[in-house]
């Protein structure tokens, strides 16, 4: 795609483009749509964006996206805290709570274990699951990984962290998942349905 003939425009595609997904076609319909808009509008999209960046943070429970200390999860009530389902990522919870099969709390990794990409237990919120277990009323711990080698593995090592808790029961969502898929790419009835048939944790199932 060939330069417009307006440099504004051309820095505006650049920096819509600049998105994963987001060809520059794509980012040239964003951008016109934009211009569209009135001043008002404008101005409250690019404040919206100003703000998420200035004021964002990471709970510092459960490590999931927050505008306060606590996310709105970890601060609603009427969450049942006996349960905590362990994601790889923030678009894991998103999708989750898309089905509207669990009511329970969450702990987001912040990846998994891949030797291949130098990620180990160290570069993970393992520690803060491990505390987290420690000193909350958690009763199940359910892994809602990806259907990966590398999902089963990190899987495997908190399990063993944990194993000899007798009182904690460590379940997966069941294998409605096609091997090798994230949960982000799964749709929201097999999810759903893996959530609430979730099986007892087997490293050899």
């Amino acid at each position: 795609m060939q330069n417009s003939s307006s440099r504004l425009l051309d820095k505006a595609i650049d920096q819509f483009a600049s998105l994963p997904g987001v060809g520059r076609k794509t980012a040239l319909k964003f951008v016109l749509h934009l211009l569209k808009k009135n001043t008002e509008e404008v101005t409250a999209f690019v404040r919206s964006i100003d703000e998420l960046k200035k004021n964002i943070r990471e709970c510092k429970q459960c490590h999931n996206i927050a505008d306060g200390e606590l996310c709105e999860i970890c601060s609603d009530e009427r969450r049942d805290k006996s349960l905590l389902c362990v994601v790889e990522n923030i678009k894991d919870i998103l999708s989750i709570e898309a089905t509207s099969q669990y009511n329970g709390l969450y702990h987001v990794l912040g990846g998994i274990i891949s030797p291949m990409d130098g990620v180990g237990p160290a570069d993970l919120n393992i520690p803060t699951l491990i505390e987290r277990v420690e000193k909350e009323p958690v009763r199940e711990i359910i892994f809602a990984l990806s259907a990966t080698i590398e999902g089963d593995t990190t899987g495997y090592y908190i399990f063993k962290k944990l194993k000899n808790k007798e009182s904690l029961m460590i379940s997966t969502i069941a294998k409605g998942i096609s091997i090798g898929n994230d949960l982000e790419y799964t749709d929201e009835l097999t999810l759903g349905r893996s959530i609430v048939n979730r099986v007892k944790f087997s490293f050899n199932e």
